[in-house]
C-alpha cells in the first residue's frame, strides 16, 4: 500500500484521466447523436450501455498489453508503406465514421422529414425502436473499439503502472457517464449544434484515416478549431434568446 503515498503516482493518475476524458469527447458526441434518435425512454440504457462498452473495452485491451503493442507491428506492404493491424482499425473506424457522420448530417439537414418513423400503431412503434436501439448499440460499440484503441496506446506511452491506468480508465467514463446525459439534451435542442458536432466527427474520421496512413494529425487542431466554433454558436445562441425575449416583451405590452 505504500505506492499509494507517492505523488508522482497520483499526478499520473490525475494527468491520465483527464487526458482520457479529452480522448472520450469525440465517444460521448457520438454516443449522444446516436442515442438522440432513441425514443426518450431509451435513451439514459443506451448512454449507458454504450459507454458501459467503452470502459469494458479500454479495460481488456489493458489487460492485453502485449497483443495491443503487437498491432503496431507491420501485417503487409502497399507500395512500400506499411499496414500494422492497428492501421487497419483506425482506417475502419475512420471510414465508418466518415459516412454515419455524413448520412447524419443528411438526416439532420435534408431528410428529416422522409427519415421520421411512420405513424403506426403502438406495437409496431416499440417495435422498431427495440430494434433500432440494438442498431446503434452495435455501431457504438463498433467506434467504442477505435477509440479505445487509441486511447489505451496512449496511456501505455504516458504510464508504466497497470493499475493507475485501470484507476484513470474508471475515472473518465465516470465523468463521461455524468456528463453524456446533459450533453446530448444540449445537442438535441440545438439542431445547429448539432451540425456543428457531426462535423466534428468528420474531421475526427479523417484524421484517423489519415493516422492509418501515418499522417498524423494533432487533435487540438482538431478540438480548437471545433471550441471556436461553438464559441460562434454560442453567441449566436444567445442573441437569437434576447432577440426573442425582446420580441415576447413587445407582444406583451400590445
Amino acid at each position: 500500500m505504500e505506492f499509494l503515498l507517492d505523488p508522482n503516482l497520483w499526478i499520473a493518475f490525475a494527468m491520465l484521466t483527464a487526458l482520457e476524458i479529452v480522448l472520450g469527447i469525440d465517444n460521448i458526441i457520438f454516443i449522444s447523436i446516436l442515442v438522440g434518435r432513441l425514443p426518450p425512454e431509451l435513451r439514459d440504457k443506451a448512454r449507458r450501455l454504450g459507454l458501459g462498452f467503452a470502459m469494458v473495452s479500454r479495460l481488456l485491451l489493458l489487460f492485453s498489453l502485449s497483443w495491443v503493442m503487437g498491432l503496431t507491428a507491420d501485417l503487409f506492404s502497399v507500395m512500400q508503406m506499411g499496414f500494422s493491424g492497428r492501421d487497419l482499425v483506425l482506417l475502419i473506424g475512420g471510414l465508418f465514421l466518415l459516412y454515419k457522420a455524413s448520412h447524419e448530417i443528411f438526416v439532420e439537414v435534408e431528410a428529416r422529414e422522409q427519415d421520421a418513423p411512420p405513424e403506426t400503431d403502438a406495437l409496431v412503434i416499440k417495435a422498431a425502436g427495440t430494434k433500432l436501439f440494438w442498431a446503434i448499440i452495435g455501431q457504438i460499440a463498433i467506434i467504442d473499439i477505435v477509440f479505445s484503441l487509441d486511447s489505451v496506446i496512449t496511456a501505455v506511452g504516458m504510464v508504466d503502472h497497470i493499475g493507475v491506468m485501470v484507476a484513470a480508465v474508471v475515472a473518465s467514463v465516470g465523468v463521461m457517464l455524468v456528463a453524456a446525459k446533459p450533453i446530448g439534451e444540449f445537442v438535441d435542442q440545438h439542431p445547429s449544434v448539432k451540425v456543428l458536432a457531426l462535423a466534428f466527427l468528420v474531421m475526427v474520421g479523417m484524421a484517423l484515416t489519415a493516422e492509418a496512413f501515418d499522417q498524423h494529425v494533432p487533435k487540438g487542431y482538431i478540438y480548437a478549431a471545433m471550441a471556436f466554433s461553438l464559441g460562434v454558436e454560442a453567441l449566436n445562441i444567445r442573441a437569437r434568446g434576447k432577440r426573442l425575449a425582446a420580441r415576447q416583451r413587445g407582444e406583451s405590452t400590445t
